[in-house]
C-alpha cells in the first residue's frame, strides 16, 4: 500500500514515498529533497553465500546524467565506470551501516541508490545516505538500526544544515555524521583549518538533527516496516574454542601475538594454525571454520591485553607512536618526492607540476562542469602487505584513501595566481602495516614542499583506535593503531590538521556507536599526535616550502592581457599561438578573462615568449623601440616582424642615414634589425624607422 511521510530537515521538505514503487525489493524508499529525487532500495538473498566468513554487503550510489539535463560524454553514450564520487558516497554509506547488520549474517545484501533528479540546492548524496537507512529500516532484513545521517557546511562562521551544492563547495566545512538513536557512529569531514572545539560543536549538532530523523523514521516502520525474517546463523561452537584453549593456551597465545613484527606475528600464528588442523583433521565441521574461530581467538586475546591489562602487541605505551622517519628528494628527476615511515607502514610520495590546462575535468551530477586542480592518488600493491596477487587497477579503498588524502592538503594550498600549476601528488605504498592513509598526508605534505608548492602550512594526519568493554566507561584509546589494533579494535579514527585546527576526519567504527566523551577524547589525542609527528620527524625533514620548483619541473608564468586581445594572440585558425609555441617549445594556456599561463622548462624561452604576446597585445606608440626580423621585401620598403602576426613597415627613406637606391643593398630576409615607430603617418599607418633606432 502507497504511503508518503514527511518532515522539515534544514528548513527544506523530505518526503518518503513507500509502496509506490520497487514492491519486488526487500525495502525501497522513494526519498525526494526538494527537487532531487532517489529511489533507494535494500535486497538480500534468500539464502547465504557458502564458503564465506564476512558479511557480504555492497552499496550502490548510482548516477544518471538524465538526473542533470545531460547526455554522457564519451563514444557509447552511456554511464559506465562508476565515478569517484559515486565510490566515495557508497563509502560513506556502507560504514557506519555495515556494524548494524548481525555479524554471523551470510546472506548477499545489495543497498541500491538511484539519482533519478537533482536539485542543486538539495545534495543527492545526503538523500542516498538517508533512503539506504529508510529502505533498510522498512525490509525484512535483519538490521539494528534506525540510524540517519546528517550534513554541515560552515559559510561566513554559520553552520549550515545539508548545505546546497555550492555551499558545500565553497564553505569552510564538509561534515557528514552519521547515529543511532544514542551514540555517534560515523565521521568524515573535510575542513578549512577548522579548530577542534568548534568541529565538535559541529559534530553534535548533526547528531541532534539525525535524533529528529530517527524519531521520523520510527514511525515510519511501525506503519509500513515488515517483520525481520530468520536467518542461519554461522556463529563458531562453544565446544571448538574450548578445544583450541586445550591446545593453545591463552598465555600461549598472548606471546604469540605480542611481538612488532607484523611477520614474526603471522609466522606465530601460521604455526599455532597447522597444529590446530593436525589436532581437528578428523573433523570436517570444525575444520570448515577453524580460520574464523582462530581469528576469534587472537581478537579475544588482544582486546583483552589492551583493555584489562594496558599491554599493546609491540609494547608500546597507550599513547606512544610508533618509530619515526622521513626523508625528500629520494626520487632523482622527478619533480618532488618524499618518503614517511611510521613502524612498517612506508609511503613514498611524487610530486608532479604541470600547466592547469591538464587538471582534471569531471563531468558529473553538478550545475557546471568541475575542475580539479590538486589530484591525489594512492596505490596499494600487493607486496606491501607480503601477499602476491595481479594489480587490477584502484579499488574503493585506494580510492577512498586517496580522496582523504586529497582532502586533508587541499586547505593549505596555494592560490591559482599564486601559483599557476595543476599539480598530483601520488602515494605509492611501500609497506603497511596500518594507517597508510596518514602516512600518505604526511608524505604528500613533504613530496609538495620538496617540489616547490609554497603551502600555507604543514599537514600531517594520524590515527586512533579503541578498545571496549562492557560499559561505556570501560574503554582504552589507542594512539597510532597497527594493522592488528585496527582488525581487533573497535575503531579508526583517523584526523588531519595544521597547528592551527583540523583539515580532514575520517571515522569507521565496528561498534554501535561513540559516547561524546569517546569522541572528544580522540580528538585530542590525534592532535597531541600530529604535532609530535610535525615536529620531530616532517620538521627535520623539511621545514618549509623550497622557494622555487626544481630543475625539472615546468616554469609558468602568468601574466594578464585585456581579453579584446585574446583573438590577436591566437590569430586566424591558430596560427599566431601555434607559430610562438613551434619557436619557443612552450605551453600556452589563455582564460576567457585574459590569464595568460606561459609554460616550459627552459626560462629563456619562457620569456622570450612571453615578450612576444607582449609585443602582440601592445599598441605601437610613438618613441617605442623593437627589435625584429625581415620577413618581406619590396621597392618601396621593407616589412619588418617583431612577433608572429605583428608586423611594421619601414619606408625605404628610413633604412638608413645613407641615401639608399634599393632596399636589397641594405637588408636581407631574415636580418634582425631594430627598429624605432615613428607614429601614424599621413595615411593612418604605423610607420618605423631603422636609422632612428641607431
Amino acid at each position: 500500500m502507497y504511503k508518503s511521510f514527511s518532515i522539515e530537515i534544514g528548513g527544506k521538505t523530505l518526503t518518503v514515498d513507500v509502496g509506490r514503487v520497487a514492491a519486488q525489493a526487500n525495502g525501497a524508499a522513494l526519498m525526494h529533497y526538494g527537487d532531487t529525487t532517489v529511489l533507494s532500495t535494500a535486497t538480500a538473498s534468500e539464502k547465504p553465500r557458502e564458503g564465506i566468513d564476512f558479511f557480504p554487503l555492497s552499496v550502490e550510489f548510482e548516477e544518471k546524467m538524465y538526473a542533470v539535463g545531460k547526455i554522457p560524454g564519451g563514444f557509447n553514450k552511456r554511464e559506465g565506470k562508476a565515478s569517484e564520487n559515486s565510490v566515495l558516497t557508497s563509502r560513506v554509506i556502507d560504514r557506519p551501516m555495515r556494524p548494524l547488520f548481525p555479524k554471523d549474517y551470510r546472506n548477499d545484501v545489495t543497498l541500491n541508490n538511484l539519482v533519478l533528479s537533482v536539485d542543486p540546492q538539495c545534495r543527492p548524496e545526503i538523500v542516498a545516505m538517508l533512503g539506504s537507512a529508510i529502505a533498510t529500516c522498512i525490509s525484512d532484513i535483519p538490521f539494528d538500526g534506525p540510524c540517519a545521517m546528517t550534513q554541515v557546511g560552515l559559510v561566513d562562521g554559520e553552520f549550515i544544515i545539508n548545505p546546497s551544492q555550492s555551499q558545500w563547495k565553497e564553505g569552510d566545512l564538509q561534515l557528514t555524521v552519521a547515529s543511532t538513536s544514542k551514540k555517534v557512529i560515523m565521521i568524515e569531514a573535510g575542513a578549512n583549518i577548522i579548530p577542534e572545539a568548534k568541529m565538535i560543536e559541529a559534530i553534535y549538532m548533526a547528531h541532534d538533527v539525525n535524533q529528529k530523523i530517527i524519531e521520523f523514521i520510527n514511525k515510519i516502520v511501525a506503519e509500513v516496516g515488515k517483520p525481520k525474517h530468520e536467518y542461519e546463523s554461522f556463529t563458531i561452537p562453544e565446544e571448538l574454542f574450548a578445544a583450541i584453549k586445550e591446545i593453545v593456551p591463552p598465555a600461549e597465545m598472548e606471546e604469540a601475538v605480542f611481538t612488532d613484527v607484523k611477520q614474526v606475528r603471522e609466522e606465530n600464528i601460521s604455526k599455532i594454525r597447522e597444529r590446530l588442523e593436525e589436532a581437528f583433521a578428523e573433523n570436517e565441521e570444525w575444520l570448515a571454520v577453524l580460520g574464523e574461530a582462530l581469528y576469534q581467538y587472537q581478537k579475544k586475546t588482544v582486546r583483552k591485553m589492551i583493555l584489562k591489562d594496558h599491554k599493546r602487541p609491540d609494547g608500546r605505551a597507550l599513547d606512544q607512536i610508533r618509530p619515526l622517519a622521513a626523508e625528500v628528494d629520494i626520487i632523482p628527476r622527478v619533480h618532488g618526492s618524499a618518503m614517511f615511515t611510521r613502524g612498517q607502514t612506508q609511503i613514498c610520495n611524487i610530486c608532479t607540476l604541470a600547466p592547469l590546462s591538464e587538471s582534471q575535468k569531471i563531468d558529473g551530477l553538478d550545475e557546471n562542469e568541475t575542475v580539479k586542480r590538486y589530484m591525489h592518488h594512492y596505490n596499494f600493491p600487493s607486496y606491501s602487505v607480503g601477499e602476491t596477487k595481479p594489480s587490477r587497477g584502484p579499488g574503493r579503498r585506494e580510492i577512498g584513501h586517496g580522496a582523504l588524502a586529497e582532502k586533508a592538503l587541499v586547505p593549505v594550498l596555494p592560490s591559482e595566481e599564486e601559483f599557476p600549476y595543476a599539480i598530483r601528488t601520488v602515494s605509492e605504498t611501500f609497506e603497511s602495516n596500518g594507517s597508510t592513509s596518514m602516512a600518505s598526508t604526511c608524505s604528500s605534505c613533504m613530496s609538495l614542499m620538496a617540489a616547490g608548492v609554497p603551502i600555507k602550512a604543514m599537514v600531517a594526519g594520524i590515527s586512533c583506535g579503541l578498545v571496549t568493554g562492557d560499559t561505556d566507561d570501560d574503554y582504552v584509546l589507542l594512539t597510532d593503531i597497527q594493522g592488528l589494533e585496527d582488525f581487533f579494535g573497535d575503531m579508526d579514527f583517523k584526523v588531519t590538521g595544521t597547528t592551527e585546527g583540523i583539515t580532514a576526519i575520517q571515522m569507521d567504527i565496528k561498534i554501535h556507536g561513540l559516547t561524546r566523551e569517546i569522541v572528544e577524547g580522540a580528538i585530542q589525542r590525534t592532535r597531541e599526535a600530529r604535532l609530535f609527528i610535525m615536529d620531530n620527524c616532517m620538521k627535520p625533514a623539511i621545514a618549509e616550502p623550497r622557494k622555487e620548483v626544481g630543475a625539472y619541473a615546468p616554469k609558468i608564468v602568468q601574466i594578464h592581457i585585456d581579453p579584446a586581445k585574446i583573438g590577436d594572440v591566437v590569430g586566424q585558425k591558430g596560427k599566431t599561438i601555434n607559430a610562438i609555441i613551434e619557436e619557443t617549445g612552450v605551453k600556452i594556456d589563455i582564460t576567457d578573462d585574459g590569464a595568460v599561463s606561459v609554460c616550459g622548462v627552459d626560462k629563456e624561452q619562457i620569456d622570450k615568449a612571453i615578450e612576444y604576446i607582449q609585443i602582440i597585445t601592445t599598441d605601437f606608440e610613438e618613441g617605442m623601440i623593437l627589435e625584429g626580423t625581415v620577413v618581406s621585401i619590396k621597392e618601396f620598403g621593407a616589412f619588418i616582424e617583431f612577433a608572429p602576426g605583428k608586423e611594421g613597415m619601414v619606408h625605404i627613406s628610413k633604412i638608413s642615414k645613407e641615401r639608399v637606391e634599393h632596399v636589397e643593398d641594405y637588408l636581407t630576409l631574415g636580418d634582425h634589425v631594430k627598429c624605432k615607430c615613428l607614429g601614424k603617418d599621413k595615411m593612418g599607418r604605423i610607420s618605423f624607422s631603422i636609422k632612428d633606432a641607431q
